[in-house]
């Protein structure tokens, strides 16, 4: 709590978010914002069906086999940030998945929001919700990883039970924090700042490659987006579309810092066999393909 009125100048009442404020914040969603989630969820849900893994027996010798067993952890921690902007399609990514792995018991974390009487934000409410996850802590950053991995009590006494791996991203000290924590309990990734590359050809429409380009930059100022490219005529297009599109951009000076920053750029290669040897030698945590044979 204590650094939670340091870092988000906000003391919440309670960490744990009452139930009914969770329906509160679903009814009272955008009607068009709720239609977004809810086929963002079933496109989720369809990917990470397939991803589910089958137990494998292998029969080694007459009478002695050797198999592999998946099984779901019984606790995760699923974090979804809140500081620099609001992520509700992380909400999405984290918890499909721990749900078509069987995982029983899900607490969402998400800074809270002096704006939203110490809250986190409604729209993060109202994707827990729609997901029927009822467990959301108004916690973030590093004491949220230190939170969810070592429990505690909250204000009205309830217990804040331990987790047993914590997944979703964050900043460098939330990072930082997860660091000190495996071991105690598991981790997904020691991410650093998101980054995206997007290989394309004269076919890709500027508008979408130059709004891709900005959805990674708003995350954090050192965010990295690249574009590869074959077409000097697209890389012109683009740039010409960023100059209008930051500007109407919320975070538009975050953007903007992230995209004049030396990790981003364009990238021009003669073909696209060279430009697949850029993307795969500088592996984004995010890349698409927009070509005529993608």
């Amino acid at each position: 709590l204590e650094f939670t009125e340091r870092f988000d100048r906000v003391r919440p009442e309670t960490v744990r978010v009452p139930v009914e404020e969770l329906s509160a914040a679903l009814a009272g969603l955008d009607p068009q914002v709720r239609a977004a989630l809810e086929e963002s969820i079933a496109r989720t849900r369809k990917v990470h069906a397939d991803q589910r893994r089958q137990d494998v027996t292998t029969q080694v010798v007459a009478g002695g086999t050797v198999t592999e067993r998946w099984v779901p952890v019984e606790r995760v921690g699923l974090y979804a940030p809140g500081g620099l902007a609001v992520y509700p399609s992380t909400v999405v990514m984290n918890v499909v998945p721990a749900q078509l792995a069987g995982v029983r018991s899900l607490v969402v974390c998400s800074p809270p929001q002096a704006a939203f009487g110490g809250r986190p934000h409604p729209t993060i409410l109202a994707a827990a919700a729609l997901l029927g996850v009822d467990e959301v802590w108004a916690v973030g950053g590093a004491q949220a990883v230190a939170l969810v991995a070592y429990g505690g009590v909250d204000t009205d006494g309830t217990e804040l039970a331990p987790v047993d791996i914590v997944t979703g991203p964050g900043n460098i000290f939330l990072t930082a924090a997860k660091r000190l924590v495996r071991g105690v309990i598991g981790i997904d990734s020691e991410a650093g700042p998101t980054e995206i590359a997007i290989l394309a050809d004269e076919t890709a429409d500027p508008v979408h490659v130059a709004a891709d380009l900005i959805s990674q930059a708003e995350h954090d100022p050192l965010a990295a987006s690249v574009l590869v490219t074959t077409s000097e005529e697209l890389a012109d297009a683009v740039e010409r579309e960023l100059v209008t599109r930051v500007a109407a951009t919320k975070h538009s000076e975050r953007v903007g810092e992230a995209l004049g920053g030396q990790q981003s750029g364009i990238i021009l290669v003669s073909t696209i066999e060279d430009g697949l040897r850029v993307v795969d030698a500088y592996a984004a945590e995010h890349l698409e393909v927009q070509t005529a044979n993608a």
